[in-house]
């Protein structure tokens, strides 16, 4: 999506959470104060957010700031939106938005191609065991062409990729696994939809993706209905030697009971972009071999990320201008 023209007005009070790498000039062109909190990959204080969100009449927040109902009260009645520089908005009470009338906006559709390639990425990764071969070479070991030497998952023959929560990203990553000779099976508000069956795609429950996958990849946002759906019953339901990819959000997924598969067998591998206490990771994880764990890179394309920012500036545009929030959350 094309970010509009900025028609806030100047006097207008923007705080933004974390520097969006110039993204924001068209605000401050416009003649809004802004007000930037933290720069380069620094995260503002609990107590620094509070403080300077008073008189704020938009925040720009990014995932690692809890938008709260005491961040909306402290920013005072002139608040207007909340934008999310993420298509994820589990960080933003948006309940508590929406009772003081305050629009919350998210980015979604502008990072779907960068995640899909970095889950995709994934799962090669741990099909083929591409890191835990780089670790192995890496240790100096003395090695010698093997028959049977790291032989993983060949996913052209006959391989099936499950994807839990077939929406926008979920759709990119079945275009790339239908590229790779992957059947997929998936859940989620798409499954069933005209792109779906032109890929072949097989509509099942969660719980038949579970069961019927070779490679189950995570694509469904975080709800209170959604945390923890990934826990020691359904792992004990998937395949014996199976993979699991979590690019979505850390707290889907039960982590011990993931190291415990990983230990008895169950599961030949885990990949995770997000972790479920981050940014701190898993003991047991860190040190398993059959796991890829990256520090919540998804959208991490220099074009992406610049596109998320400007939507995210425009979306505050849009509200200060009088108008609603171009991609509206709830």
């Amino acid at each position: 999506m094309r970010p509009q023209k900025p028609t806030a007005s100047a006097g207008q009070r923007v705080v933004v959470t974390r520097e969006l790498s110039g993204a924001e000039a068209p605000l401050r062109d416009a003649g809004v104060h802004l007000r930037v909190l933290a720069r380069g990959d620094d995260v503002p204080s609990r107590a620094a957010l509070l403080r300077e969100v008073r008189g704020a009449t938009a925040i720009l927040s990014l995932l690692t700031e809890r938008i709260d109902a005491e961040v909306l009260d402290a920013a005072g009645p002139g608040l207007r939106i909340v934008a999310n520089v993420a298509a994820g908005f589990d960080n933003i009470d948006v309940d508590a938005a929406r009772e003081r009338g305050i629009a919350v906006s998210n980015t979604p559709g502008v990072l779907d191609e960068a995640t899909a390639d970095l889950a995709f990425g994934l799962i090669l990764a741990l099909t083929r065991r591409v890191a835990e071969a780089d670790r192995f070479v890496r240790s100096g070991h003395d090695w010698v062409w093997g028959p049977s030497s790291f032989v993983g998952l060949d996913l052209s023959a006959g391989a099936v990729l499950g994807i839990v929560g077939l929406g926008g990203i979920g759709m990119a990553v079945a275009r790339r696994a239908r590229a790779f000779g992957l059947r997929i099976v998936a859940s989620g508000s798409r499954a069933r939809s005209d792109e779906a069956r032109a890929l072949e795609v097989r509509p099942a429950s969660v719980d038949e993706v579970f069961g019927q996958a070779d490679v189950v990849s995570l694509h469904c946002p975080l709800t209170p209905e959604t945390r923890g759906l990934v826990g020691a019953r359904r792992i004990a339901s998937m395949r014996a030697g199976s993979y699991l990819v979590n690019t979505a959000r850390g707290p889907l997924v039960d982590e011990e009971a993931v190291a415990d598969a990983l230990d008895s067998g169950r599961l030949a591998g885990a990949a995770f972009d997000v972790h479920e206490h981050e940014p701190s990771v898993n003991e047991r994880l860190l040190v398993s071999n059959r796991t890829v764990l990256l520090p919540h890179i998804g959208s991490a394309g220099a074009a992406t990320r610049r596109a998320m920012a400007e939507l995210a500036v425009a979306n505050v545009s849009a509200v200060l201008g009088g108008g609603p929030p171009l991609t509206p959350v709830g």
